[in-house]
């Protein structure tokens, strides 16, 4: 009997993993998948048939870079000929059609397991739109088959790139050894239990009648957050009636509409940043005021919004099964600001029902991708033409009015009796400033990480910022906090503080219940010498293999390695960090920062011709890469090759736009070359552009004083005591200039 009662247990707890398809969900969920069907959920990978294929197969023809591909018809298959893995054309049946709206794209496969979304997509607008045409979807981008880029390289690969957001319950099943995919799902599209789970433990309550009686009816989280909302009588937005309890929504949303990694099996209810590596709104993906730059998804622009802090959700404007708005244009908004103080001209300043009197448009302007397909920005942020004047970032009255430059819209916004915040102090100038090297930024920084009313993601940007400019800031608070990415970010902005600190302060999270943050942890304490740890050494060892695994799920993706090699060089493990680029390279030989890293690694280890001759393949791919000529010239000075590894060093200087570091080693190259007064000259230009930097400060002090000009010299210590104030050793150089005088 309690061998038949055990049998049963273990049937019943495998039976609530499974997912059971969304055909088991219409008897009980008619309406909802009435509104799921044809929805982009749907749709958003079909098998080619004759009503899903939208594109002309009826022997069209594009050409691109000298290759004419031709798109036909055998019986009823579709076949994409065109040019393959070596360049020659080949015939390539389609095996799925990708998406519907406003571009099709199609899967065509190729060996190992692999399928490639291609190049060449059809435009589904109507031909009055410009559509019902083929197009390439990077032309200015993709040169041949040897391209990264190329239909046929890593980049677009479904099997890793997007398979997980397209079909349900997806496993990539990669084989590291033969490089070779097993990828399999459970239904081919964006199904039920895509979003709410598998579905198993609800269906048998269901069928018991039972469904009420556990947490979330059986499934593993629930996704209604919508809530209660009303107007008050003093205002004219209305508010959450119950504070949001948890980002289980959004969460779920986010796991496909974000920019962001994969660390693993998708676990349903968990944060976020359980399952993935959230990107921040930083440079290059966004731009400094955190707008929308490169294709992001939506969550990270989301979450930088006053609607997110307010509880909105992504239900309240898009109904979830059809993903449709729930109203249509500026009523969407009205359901929480009253259009009749919102929707009016005395607040838009535009005639109504004109573009300019859009809500969206203002708010929430949209950035075209993959050429046809426009996207709005989620942040819905006020337009800021005043740091359009000053910064290279858009605004949204520019994107309409595009004959008219940012200065023209500052000034009408200020007609209108618009003032902003103050625009020197906004703290997108900041961190534009600390990327640029001038350091006068920090203290700005420090507040927008300590700041508890602004929202957690820019926080958190501003601490990985610091944090990569080896500036400190106050973490105390969000390091054993509450929230993940502020741990995660307060991890990293620990980068630049001595190990044996930096192990003390992670040491309570080398098991943080959240794996982004112990994936951080493990990167930043890489370098501890666990044979010196005794006991305490165990929890840090099971951590480091958990990062090792994790990565080596996703061993096809060239960043991957990329990472890996890192950790494994910190580790001390060189061999491994070595076979780790060198895979990198193989995935993607044009993946410049592994190319470096190996270089170094090799002159390392005292193999400088390796090193030049990767050094120089790098330089191949990219003559115009400062890190590359910078590398180069380090090389080139260490070998005793002087003059050409200045000429190296100065070419990569010329080039240095962010930061100071190329500009600083080709000014110490031509001082230790034997010319001290171009060495100053080319110092004294990096202060005048990057004030503030101690390293150019110091040999400006030390240059100053060897050529004679002890009062400039003094100048410049004055300068560095007002950068660092606390430095022992600059006050006492200080002293010494001045004749024991103190500042």
């Amino acid at each position: 009997m309690l061998r038949l009662v055990l049998l049963l247990l273990f049937a019943a707890s495998a039976h609530a993993d499974q997912f059971v398809g969304s055909e088991r969900c219409i008897d009980c969920h008619q309406a909802e998948h009435s509104r799921w069907q044809g929805s982009h959920h749907d749709l958003a990978m079909q098998e080619p048939t004759d009503r899903t294929v939208l594109g002309n197969f009826d022997g069209a023809t594009f050409t691109h870079r000298g290759i004419t591909t031709t798109f036909s018809r055998n019986g009823d298959q579709f076949i994409v000929r065109t040019g393959g893995e070596d360049g020659s054309l080949q015939d390539f049946p389609v095996r799925y059609v990708f998406g519907v709206e406003p571009l099709q794209q199609y899967l065509l496969p190729l060996s190992r397991g692999r399928l490639q979304a291609f190049e060449i997509a059809w435009d589904t607008r109507p031909a009055e739109a410009g559509g019902q045409r083929w197009f390439h979807l990077n032309p200015d981008e993709v040169t041949d088959h040897t391209d990264p880029l190329h239909w046929t390289g890593p980049y677009m690969n479904w099997n890793t790139r997007c398979a997980e957001c397209h079909s349900t319950a997806v496993e990539k099943r990669y084989d590291s050894h033969s490089r070779s995919f097993d990828t399999r799902f459970s239904e081919v599209d964006v199904g039920c239990e895509a979003c709410h789970g598998p579905a198993g433990q609800h269906l048998q309550l269901a069928q018991e009648n039972r469904a009420g009686t556990v947490p979330n009816s059986g499934f593993p989280t629930a996704l209604a957050q919508r809530g209660d909302w009303a107007f008050d009588e003093q205002t004219a937005i209305a508010r959450r009636a119950e504070p949001l309890a948890s980002n289980a929504q959004i969460d779920g949303c986010g796991r496909c509409h974000s920019r962001r990694g994969n660390l693993g099996a998708y676990h349903y209810g968990k944060p976020l940043l359980d399952t993935h590596r959230l990107a921040l709104p930083e440079e290059p993906l966004y731009y400094h005021d955190g707008q929308i730059r490169d294709e992001v998804f939506v969550y990270g622009s989301f979450i930088q919004s006053r609607m997110h802090q307010a509880g909105v959700v992504c239900s309240n404007c898009h109904e979830p099964h059809s993903l449709q708005l729930r109203a249509a244009a500026n009523a969407v908004c009205a359901q929480c600001h009253k259009a009749e103080v919102y929707d009016q001209p005395g607040h838009h300043h535009h005639a109504p029902d004109s573009a300019g009197a859009d809500c969206a448009n203002c708010h929430m302007p949209a950035t075209t991708y993959m050429v046809v397909d426009p996207r709005r920005d989620h942040s819905m942020r006020i337009p800021r033409p005043d740091l359009s004047v000053v910064m290279d970032v858009p605004n949204a009255c520019n994107q309409c009015h595009q004959d008219r430059d940012a200065e023209w819209a500052l000034a009408a916004t200020r007609a209108w009796g618009v003032r902003s915040s103050s625009t020197a102090d906004h703290p997108a100038r900041a961190l534009q400033q600390l990327a640029a090297g001038n350091r006068a930024s920090v203290p700005r920084l420090q507040d927008l990480a300590r700041d508890t009313g602004a929202a957690p993601v820019l926080r958190a940007t501003a601490l990985a910022a610091l944090g990569r400019a080896g500036e400190p800031a106050d973490i105390g608070t969000v390091l054993h906090g509450p929230d993940p990415l502020l741990r995660m970010a307060a991890v990293q902005n620990l980068a630049g503080v001595p190990l044996a600190r930096r192990y003390q302060a992670l040491q309570p999270l080398i098991t943080d219940d959240v794996t982004s943050v112990r994936m951080a942890v493990a990167e930043a304490l890489a370098a501890v010498p666990l044979d010196q740890l005794d006991a305490a050494a165990e929890p840090l060892r099971e951590l480091f293999a958990e990062y090792v695994a994790i990565q080596r799920q996703h061993a096809d993706m060239p960043g991957v390695q990329l990472q890996l090699g890192l950790f494994l060089l910190n580790r001390g493990d060189l061999p491994a960090a070595e076979r780790a680029y060198r895979e990198a390279l193989h995935l993607n030989p044009q993946l410049l920062p592994a190319r470096l890293n190996l270089a170094d690694l090799l002159r390392s280890l005292q193999r400088e011709d390796e090193a030049r001759e990767e050094l120089q393949a790098a330089l191949a791919v990219a003559p115009d890469s400062g890190a590359a000529l910078h590398a180069m010239g380090l090389l080139e000075t260490r070998a005793g090759n002087r003059e050409q590894g200045l000429g190296y060093l100065q070419q990569a200087a010329a080039l240095e736009q962010a930061g100071v570091r190329h500009r600083y080693v080709h000014a110490i190259a031509l001082h230790d070359s034997g010319d001290p007064r171009a060495a100053l000259s080319q110092l004294q230009a990096i202060q005048r552009a990057v004030p503030g930097d101690e390293g150019v400060l110091v040999a400006l002090v030390n240059y100053s004083e060897e050529l004679g000009e002890r009062e400039q010299a003094l100048d410049w210590a004055r300068q560095l005591l007002e950068v660092a104030p606390d430095n022992r050793a600059y006050q006492a150089l200080y002293r010494r200039l001045a004749g024991g005088a103190r500042p």
